[in-house]
């Protein structure tokens, strides 16, 4: 199957989140990587967020949000699409955050959600 991009992003970055990533994608063990968004099972609430650096996959959804190329496979998809990434330098809570609208319950720490 081929690779599917969108012009409207299925998983936004806030401008902070892009800035960081951004810096991040600089370093070169991360060299001609995207930024893959995903869930999987695990979490307090069940299923858990992640993001990595990776190879884009023939099946996943490519967006690009404030330059940064943002890949999604087809599963997370069904529980990501609409979600905001955000990120905070804060001491205190500090480091990246997603909003998600499909979540119907998220989880104090706010890594893990019930859909």
């Amino acid at each position: 199957m081929d690779v599917k991009t969108t012009s409207a992003p299925c998983v936004s970055l806030t401008e902070g989140a892009a800035g960081e990533v951004k810096a991040l994608l600089e370093k070169p063990e991360n060299a001609g990587k995207n930024l893959r968004v995903y869930v999987e099972q695990g979490g307090c609430s069940g299923m858990q967020y992640s993001m990595v650096f990776d190879e884009q996959r023939p099946d996943d959804v490519a967006s690009f949000t404030h330059g940064v190329p943002v890949l999604v496979d087809p599963i997370s998809l069904q529980y990501l699409n609409g979600a905001v990434v955000d990120f905070s330098d804060s001491l205190t809570a500090g480091g990246f955050k997603i909003t998600n609208p499909n979540a119907s319950q998220s989880c104090g720490c706010g890594k893990s959600f019930t859909a």
